[in-house]
């Protein structure tokens, strides 16, 4: 199984609608961030089905070291994460 990377090492606010579907990156691989585009294939990483409760704001994670997928729990501050190159 691979280690999911850092899509950013920064936290996104993003706008999400009540009831809607949404599937959240955990392997970073995405293209489109923070959401999954199917990248993960192979990886052994899956991605985190979700709804929210209500319309509004919410901050998701991108380096993908949450303990509280898909919101941002801090994991990122102070730490190193390894990031995607331009080259994968």
């Amino acid at each position: 199984m691979s280690k999911p990377i850092a899509a950013a090492n920064d936290p996104i606010t993003i706008h999400l609608e009540k009831d809607k579907k949404y599937v959240w990156c955990a392997c970073g691989r995405s293209t489109h961030q923070p959401f999954c585009d199917g990248s993960h294939r192979g990886t052994g990483l899956d991605p985190v089905h979700f709804t929210v409760e209500e319309t509004g704001e919410a901050t998701l994670c991108q380096c993908k070291g949450t303990r509280n997928p898909p919101y941002c729990d801090g994991s990122h501050a102070g730490t190193a994460f390894s990031k995607r190159s331009s080259a994968e």
